[in-house]
């Protein structure tokens, strides 16, 4: 299989994961932002989705930092409308 050495789909791919992880956990990401305690939740999760990921594509488009932007993009922003006490 060849490693994905684009930018763009690596961060089409990592939105992908996430939106998997949020769509298939969709209880533990409401109770974790809540609670502010969403990446202890799911912390199993997280780290599933990273591996797959890092396992499809290249370093050389730095791929922690692409996943880290988009646990927060997929995972928190778009629970922006759950009540919580971190906003």
């Amino acid at each position: 299989m060849n490693m994905i050495d684009n930018p763009d789909q690596a961060k089409r791919l990592a939105r992908a994961i996430l939106s998997d992880v949020a769509m298939y956990n969709k209880e533990k990401v409401e109770n974790g932002i809540k609670n502010d305690n969403i990446f202890e939740i799911l912390k199993e999760e997280l780290e599933e989705g990273r591996q797959h990921f890092l396992s499809r594509v290249s370093t050389e488009v730095d791929p922690e930092t692409i996943y880290g932007i988009a646990v927060v993009d997929v995972l928190i922003k778009r629970a922006g409308k759950i009540e919580s006490s971190i906003w």
